[in-house]
């Protein structure tokens, strides 16, 4: 699709978002455009006599500071949104040769595109992005004073477009740097009104020495103006920064919610196809086994059959669980259990369990009453730990421990891995997101466990420094048999 639409010409910037910096680049060349219409329509059209050239070098530096700032938000912005799009690998569309059923393909782009302009939100409120906007609003507020006190001070009718500047100041930046605005504004109409070069065509003069009941009646009107201008700006901008950033959140959700479903339905679907073929292996095996029995065979033979009915009943129960692994924990039939039976439903599934450390809780702790689908929940913690070994290498451990409070109980699995940084924090949990080796990981498994800790009421965090190792934190409610499903 051709974008060129929707850039201006100069800078080549996108269709701005109310509040963004695009829109604060926008409205800054607008200004640039109207004041030197202004100035010349007042020069040449009605023949107003002004100082145009210190007039229009302020006009000149506005502009060149908004070409520079449009340059800079390029740069700036480019690299966020490569990053953006090189890490989730997720495309909007379809691409050429890709083919993908549309009720998975959906939720990915709508959770693309809901991603991306959350991280423009969180980006345009940024320290760094809130500094030079600030910057930039801070020199508007000088260059329109150093413009009023060349064209005639206070007087000047465009002296209103003080509150223009701190309405704009509402809007873009905190609101503790909004209300320097509102202070800078006051000062400078102070200084105009003390200040300024006569326009003869406005009958103005500069005004005396004295603070007489005017000058103080002009400063009392200008202050209370600016201040509740900008309360009422950063107020409703604050609201409305709020409900957009809720909205994108409630559509990350409904976009999780729907691939969670597509997962569901697959491995519902996954579960169903291979219970055929594993009851037809189930009969052959059995077949076998009565066909050879007082038959003289190798030892193996006996050995590997039994192996094979071992098996079966293995994949039986991964069956079984694959709904629960799929994040429908609600589905599932809720138990009566304690904090020690679900410890070692957990460690039954485990690879390596010599390498898991659990670590033994009080008596109260581990036989406290615990109201939950256990198999989901053993699942979710048992993906914990599987992460945690692979993170640990061939010779690391991973603690296992557990805790109880009044409302939650807490189950904290720690590895001895090389830790995280903060960029990889922030996306842990992703679908499809994995720091494995190809062929070690799809990036499901943190994924489902967040679905099911969270269909549960509870939460799923992460501790962890670069070379420190991770401790993941799961916190459930203790819920009461009254309230089971």
């Amino acid at each position: 699709m051709n974008q060129s639409p929707s850039r201006l010409a100069i800078p080549l910037i996108p269709a701005a978002r109310l509040g963004s910096s695009a829109w604060l680049l926008h409205l800054r060349s607008f200004a640039v455009a109207g004041q030197l219409v202004t100035i010349l329509f007042a020069g040449w059209g009605i023949g107003v006599q002004l100082p145009y050239t210190p007039l229009l070098a302020l006009v000149g530096l506005t502009a060149v500071t908004n070409v520079i700032y449009g340059v800079w938000l390029r740069r700036y912005d480019g690299p966020q949104n490569h990053a953006q799009g090189s890490s989730d690998k997720r495309p909007m569309g379809p691409q050429h040769g890709e083919h993908e059923p549309s009720s998975v393909a959906s939720p990915s782009a709508a959770r693309w595109g809901s991603d991306h302009e959350l991280a423009a939100l969180e980006q345009d409120g940024s320290p760094r992005v809130q500094k030079v906007a600030l910057g930039l609003m801070l020199l508007d507020l000088a260059t329109l004073t150093a413009m009023l006190y060349f064209s005639g001070g206070a007087a000047n009718p465009f002296s209103f477009f003080y509150f223009v500047n701190l309405a704009v100041g509402g809007v873009m930046i905190w609101p503790k740097a909004a209300w320097s605005l509102t202070v800078v504004a006051t000062i400078g109409y102070a200084l105009i009104l003390r200040y300024s070069i006569p326009v003869k065509e406005l009958g103005t003069e500069t005004v005396s020495g004295v603070f007489d009941l005017r000058t103080f009646g002009l400063m009392l009107a200008f202050t209370t103006c600016a201040s509740v201008v900008t309360y009422f700006v950063t107020r409703t901008s604050g609201l409305l920064r709020a409900r957009e950033r809720q909205l994108r959140e409630n559509q990350l959700a409904q976009a999780a919610d729907r691939k969670l479903e597509s997962l569901t339905t697959l491995a519902a679907g996954a579960a169903h196809e291979l219970a055929t073929p594993l009851s037809t292996i189930d009969v052959v095996a059995r077949e076998l086994t009565r066909h050879l029995e007082g038959v003289e065979k190798p030892a193996t033979v006996d050995q590997d059959l039994k192996l094979i009915d071992h098996q079966l009943d293995l994949c039986r129960h991964i069956l079984q669980r694959m709904r629960g692994a799929a994040g429908d924990s609600m589905a599932q039939e809720w138990f009566r259990t304690t904090v020690g039976e679900l410890i070692d439903a957990t460690l039954e599934g485990v690879r390596d369990p010599h390498r898991v450390d659990v670590v033994d809780g009080t008596e109260d702790v581990e036989n406290k009453i615990l109201w939950m689908p256990e198999e989901a929940v053993a699942q979710a913690i048992r993906n914990l730990i599987h992460n945690g070994l692979d993170a640990s290498g061939v010779d690391g451990r991973v603690r296992v421990e557990s805790r109880l409070d009044r409302r939650n109980v807490e189950f904290i699995v720690t590895d001895q891995g090389q830790g995280m940084s903060d960029e990889i924090l922030g996306r842990v949990g992703d679908p499809f997101f994995t720091t494995k080796e190809p062929g070690r990981g799809i990036g499901l498994g943190l994924y489902l466990t967040r679905n099911v800790v969270s269909q549960l009421g509870g939460s799923l965090n992460f501790r962890s420094a670069p070379g420190q190792g991770t401790s993941a934190v799961v916190t459930l409610p203790i819920a009461k048999p009254e309230n089971v499903p």
